[in-house]
């Protein structure tokens, strides 16, 4: 079973970030990811950069990942 931990592991390895958290009860997860890596994307892109990250993860155990995509400067302006 895939745990919030692993997946939280999976997108800090792929995906240089400054917070993740991921919440999920092993079927479906949420995510808040800040990076620097977002500044300028789409939340599209942005979503397919935390994609990647994961790589064959999302289509083999993951089903369903809900995500907030941040810059850290969104962060700091939404406080």
């Amino acid at each position: 079973m895939v745990s919030p931990e692993s997946i939280k592991s999976g997108i800090e390895s792929g995906l240089a970030c400054e917070r993740v958290e991921v919440i999920g009860d092993g079927q479906h997860f949420q995510a808040v990811v800040v990076s620097p890596a977002f500044a300028g994307k789409s939340r599209v892109q942005r979503h397919q950069l935390v994609y990647k990250a994961l790589g064959d993860r999302m289509r083999e155990e993951i089903h369903a990942l809900s995500m907030q995509t941040l810059t850290p400067e969104e962060v700091k302006q939404n406080g």
